[in-house]
């Protein structure tokens, strides 16, 4: 199990991933074509914002005085989520491909988040990760939708439709 100071960390690095994924899909949505795919990564640059809430809520530290001086400093030059964005931005940025990449994104930060849960002693840190690690998987799934909407791919509700033709 964590540590305080580790899991002061832990929960630390949990708030930056999120305010990451929050930037992500803000430079997503103003890099958007597509009116509704661009509402969409608003959407869940809110949520994502409010992910980083819950671990500040929770954060043991006292060097983090105000959420929102924390979310609006300056992004992170390690971000991986935006260091990913960028690299499909110069490769010739679309919907699909910022979807996909948010798809992988979040698949993998549901089973970080997962993972730290299990390593997590205190009951209420470790549900706060848990609801995230949901959370992500509820993001991933919903993009999944739409992605599949936007590409014009038969949604999972029409698959009873076709099958019975």
């Amino acid at each position: 199990m964590l540590e305080n100071v580790d899991l002061k960390d832990a929960v630390r690095r949990a708030m930056q991933t999120e305010k990451n994924a929050m930037e992500f899909y803000q430079r997503g949505a103003e890099l958007m074509k597509n009116a509704e795919a661009k509402k969409f990564f608003e959407l869940l640059a809110r949520e994502e914002r409010e992910h980083a809430e819950s671990f500040y809520n929770i954060y043991p530290g006292d060097d983090i005085k105000d959420l929102e001086a924390f979310l609006n400093a300056g992004t992170a030059k390690n971000s991986e989520w935006l260091n990913d964005l960028a690299q499909v931005q110069t490769a010739g940025f679309d919907e699909r491909k910022a979807m996909e990449l948010a798809m992988d994104k979040e698949k993998k930060l549901a089973e970080h988040l997962r993972d730290m849960a299990a390593k997590i002693n205190n009951p209420v840190v470790r549900k706060v990760f848990e609801d995230n690690a949901l959370s992500t998987d509820y993001h991933f799934q919903v993009i999944e939708s739409e992605y599949a909407r936007l590409m014009g791919m038969p949604h999972e509700t029409d698959i009873d439709t076709f099958v019975r033709e």
